[in-house]
């Protein structure tokens, strides 16, 4: 007797990796990162994206050799599209493959691109590319409404930041002292 996949008990009896039901999200495994952007922008709000991919694009990003560096969003006519990620060519791909930095179609909801239109009107507010990722299987970007920091933010910054880590190393120090190591 024939049973349907979708009716069949599944095996192993865990969600591994998935949502469960009711709950959004899925795990995520990061292709690439813009460590840059978080330095040199002061972040407002963040946005999950799928992006508009051809199948060598899709291939070579799970091969991770992927670069946000220079990357940015234009909305353009009513759509997000994503300027100078650098998404290498698949090694072996033939003459289907890609071009390395082409521009990309970001998948939003209306709203979030009105939104986001309407803020990057404003004077000193950009949209930049955070983070690519796979979750659950599919191709997803994390991008940021962003100000431009100033030289001394990013001084600011970078001070709290090492006061942060000098602190911490004390704190531990101190636990290990009184523990007797």
């Amino acid at each position: 007797m024939y049973v349907p996949k979708e009716s069949q008990p599944k095996q192993g009896g865990g969600t591994v990796g998935k949502a469960r039901d009711g709950e959004k999200g899925g795990k995520r495994k990061i292709v690439a990162q813009n460590k840059k952007a978080r330095h040199d922008y002061a972040i407002i709000d963040t946005y999950e994206a799928g992006i508009v991919l051809s199948g060598t694009e899709v291939k070579s990003l799970r091969e991770g050799r992927t670069s946000l560096t220079d990357g940015f969003v234009q909305i353009d006519g009513g759509e997000a599209w994503l300027h100078n990620a650098h998404i290498p060519e698949y090694h072996q791909g033939t003459w289907t493959n890609h071009s390395v930095r082409r521009k990309r179609k970001l998948l939003l909801h209306r709203e979030e691109i009105d939104k986001l239109e309407s803020k990057t009107q404003e004077t000193g507010h950009t949209i930049v590319p955070l983070a690519l990722y796979f979750k659950d299987g599919r191709a997803k970007a994390e991008i940021a409404l962003a100000r431009g920091k100033k030289e001394y933010d990013k001084r600011q910054t970078l001070r709290e930041k090492q006061d942060r880590r000098e602190s911490d190393r004390a704190i531990a120090a101190a636990k290990r002292k009184q523990r007797g190591e």
